[in-house]
């Protein structure tokens, strides 16, 4: 059993400037994302320039920031938001939905897309592999936060939460007797999706798209990767207490918005082999 170790939020503060460390995680997942791209578009035949990519990029960070926050907002904290309007603008505080960043960034590609004269899939095949840096960042900005805890566990690596510093989760979510010091023993499910929505994701979908696949068979994976690995990861993890499970006992918000994108997933992947040669991707 091990203790969580209270990181402070706060990377850097210079007089009233904060830095947070779930921001400067953003920045991270979005410069490596860009990092990789750059190296992709450097290879023989990708069809892409450093300047495509930088453009496509600005186009990616402005869906991701503004469709995570609002999709938060609109799945998880709409009571928050009506009785608090400007929460919508604390990004620093947490509060990013991976569905919502999702539906922002399909937007932007559709949008670069048009303006740019690419397909959209075309897009969306180039990007996927880059997107694993990102979740995996992230991820480990919502376990800087002390936020996204899974359930009480025996597992050797789980970690008691202090109560103090971390009265909601105790209060709400636990509901543990008023002093309390310490929460039983937690799933540490924010690493469980670093792990596997970044490292073990990123792999598989660098290692397929090593080679030319058929349209759309990189996007269907990844939608089928994500989604399996946000699903079982959800069975560990605390539903927010606001809105609870929504059936069976165990039926939370987060796979509840997975469903569509494996079955989606599912279909694209099919589409791809049954109508789609194997194209000059990279």
């Amino acid at each position: 059993m091990l203790t969580y170790p209270n990181i402070d939020p706060i990377a850097l503060a210079i007089g009233p400037l904060k830095v947070h460390w779930y921001g400067v995680m953003y920045l991270v997942g979005f410069l490596g994302g860009w990092a990789l791209g750059r190296w992709r578009v450097a290879r023989p035949g990708s069809g892409w320039s450093a300047q495509q990519l930088d453009d496509l990029l600005f186009y990616i960070v402005l869906g991701v920031i503004l469709g995570g926050r609002l999709g938060y907002t609109l799945f998880y904290g709409y009571s928050t938001l009506l009785s608090d309007p400007l929460s919508i603008l604390r990004i620093w505080e947490g509060g990013m939905s991976f569905h919502g960043g999702l539906i922002g960034v399909l937007v932007a590609v559709w949008l670069y897309g048009r303006r740019h004269g690419r397909r959209f899939f075309e897009i969306t095949d180039f990007i996927a592999p880059l997107v694993p840096i990102g979740l995996g960042a992230g991820r480990l900005g919502n376990f800087i936060n002390g936020e996204l805890w899974g359930a009480p566990g025996n597992v050797p690596w789980a970690m008691q939460v202090s109560c103090e510093r971390f009265a909601a989760l105790c209060r709400d979510k636990l509901q543990l007797p008023e002093g309390t010091l310490y929460t039983p023993p937690l799933h540490p499910t924010q690493l469980y999706e670093a792990l596997l929505e970044g490292l073990v994701l990123f792999l598989i979908l660098w290692l397929y798209s090593a080679r030319p696949r058929p349209t759309m068979a990189v996007s269907g994976l990844f939608l089928i990767g994500y989604g399996t690995f946000r699903f079982l990861v959800e069975l560990l993890r605390m539903p927010d207490a606001h809105i609870g499970y929504l059936a069976f006992g165990w039926v939370t918000m987060g796979q509840l918005l997975t469903l569509p994108m494996l079955a989606f997933g599912a279909l694209l992947l099919g589409l791809a082999y049954r109508h789609r040669p194997a194209g000059q991707g990279v």
